[in-house]
C-alpha cells in the first residue's frame, strides 16, 4: 500500500455525523429505539452489540436507505437528505455486510463507478463524448488510480471484480467508497470472513483513511478489531444505546459483558414495549413461579396445583389406565405375556378352565 491520497479536507473541525434521537419501526416492531450519536472529523468511531441488535438499521437510517420514524440525522450541520444518494453526494459514503461490486465489470470499472458524484458533465456531453467529457473522464479515471494504488490493487485493474480473493473484493468495496471522496465512512463489518492477516491489513486501511482527514464509523464483531482501532465505541442492546466511551470504559462496564454472554444485570435494555410481534400476536407476560403456584384463574397452571379440593390426576402411564369399551365396562389393559412364561399350547392360561370356549 502505497502513501494515502487526500481522501478529505483534514482541516475542518467539529462534527461531521450527528444523529439525534433515531427510531426506526417496523409496524409493532422497534428496531432501532432513540439512538443519539455523533463523530468527530478525523475520529474512528465503533459501533458493536448481538446479532440483531439494531446496527445495520441504524446505518441504513443514516444513510437514506430506510426513513428513520423519528429522529434527525445531520452531516457537517446540514440535515441529510432522505435519498441515498444526495447522502452520498453530500458526503457520506459506505459499504455494506454482504459485498456488493459489479462482479462483471473489472476492478478499475467498479471504483469508477463511486465517481459519478463528482463528475459534473451531462447526458449530453456524454454521449457527443466532447472535450470537457473526455477532460472529466481521464480526472475520474486517474484518481480510480490512485485509490487502487492506496488500497493495493493496482496490479489487478483490469481484473474481473468476480474473480478477486474475498479479501481483495472487500478492499475494491472501500476503493469504490473512496471514489465519491466522502468525508464520513461508513464500513458494515468490514473484515467479516477475514482471515488475521487480512483483518491487520484492514485495520491498517482504515488507519490510513484517518490519517487523511476522514471520519469513520465501523460496525465490526471482532472486538480486538475494534478496541485496537477505535477512539470511542458506542453499544448497541435491542435497539438502544447501552453505553458509549473508551475502549477500557466499554470493556469494563459489566452491561456489556451481559449483553453477549446473556446474563441480566441492572440498567440493561429491555425488550421494546410494543404489544404486537411482527408475525401480529400479542406479548402476554410470562407469570413468575409465585403467580403460577397461587393463582388459580392462571389457564396454564392444573386445578391440582392450586386447588386443594381437586385431586391430583394418577401418575398411571396413559397406556396402563383402563377405558371403557363401547358397553360401558372398562378393557383391562394390554399386557403382553413375557416369552420366557409363555403358557404352553396345550396348557390353559392361570385363571381360567380348559373347557371356556
Amino acid at each position: 500500500m502505497t502513501t494515502a491520497p487526500s481522501l478529505a479536507p483534514a482541516t475542518d473541525t467539529g462534527t461531521v455525523l450527528r444523529a439525534d434521537g433515531v427510531t426506526m419501526r417496523f409496524g409493532g416492531l422497534t428496531a432501532v429505539r432513540n439512538v443519539s450519536l455523533t463523530v468527530g472529523v478525523g475520529e474512528i468511531v465503533g459501533l458493536i452489540g448481538p446479532n440483531g441488535a439494531g446496527k445495520t438499521t441504524f446505518f441504513n437510517c443514516l444513510t437514506g436507505l430506510y426513513v428513520p420514524t423519528e429522529g434527525t440525522v445531520s452531516y457537517r450541520g446540514t440535515r441529510l437528505s432522505r435519498k441515498p444518494h444526495l447522502v452520498t453526494q453530500a458526503g457520506v459514503a459506505r459499504t455494506f455486510q454482504n459485498i456488493r461490486l459489479f462482479a462483471n465489470m473489472t476492478v478499475l470499472e467498479n471504483v469508477l463507478v463511486g465517481r459519478h458524484t463528482r463528475t459534473k458533465e451531462g447526458l449530453w456531453s456524454a454521449l457527443l463524448r466532447g472535450p470537457g467529457f473526455k477532460k472529466a473522464e481521464r480526472g475520474s479515471e486517474q484518481r480510480a488510480m490512485e485509490l487502487l494504488e492506496f488500497t493495493g490493487l493496482a496490479h489487478k485493474r483490469d481484473h474481473l471484480a468476480r474473480n478477486l480473493p474475498y479479501g481483495e473484493q472487500r478492499k475494491l468495496e472501500i476503493a469504490r467508497a473512496l471514489a465519491s471522496e466522502p468525508g464520513l465512512l461508513l464500513l458494515d463489518e468490514p473484515t467479516a470472513g477475514m482471515n488475521p492477516q487480512e483483518t491487520r491489513a484492514t485495520q491498517d486501511l482504515v488507519l490510513a483513511i484517518r490519517a487523511q482527514g476522514t471520519a469513520v464509523l465501523v460496525i465490526e464483531h471482532d472486538m480486538r478489531f475494534i478496541f485496537n482501532l477505535c477512539d470511542r465505541v458506542a453499544v448497541l442492546v435491542q435497539g438502544q444505546k447501552l453505553v458509549e466511551g473508551t475502549a477500557e470504559i466499554v470493556q469494563a462496564d459489566e452491561r456489556v459483558i451481559a449483553a453477549y454472554l446473556g446474563t441480566p444485570v441492572e440498567g440493561m435494555p429491555t425488550a421494546p414495549d410494543d404489544p404486537t410481534d411482527p408475525d401480529g400476536t400479542t406479548d402476554q407476560a410470562a407469570p413468575t413461579d409465585a403467580t403460577a403456584a397461587t393463582d388459580p384463574a392462571d389457564s396454564t397452571v392444573p386445578a391440582a396445583a392450586t386447588d386443594p379440593a381437586t385431586p391430583a390426576a394418577p401418575a398411571t402411564a396413559p397406556e396402563a389406565v383402563a377405558t371403557p369399551d363401547a358397553a360401558g365396562e372398562p378393557d383391562a389393559p394390554d399386557r403382553a405375556t413375557p416369552p420366557d412364561r409363555a403358557t404352553p399350547p396345550d396348557q390353559p392360561a392361570q385363571g381360567q378352565t380348559g373347557d371356556t370356549p
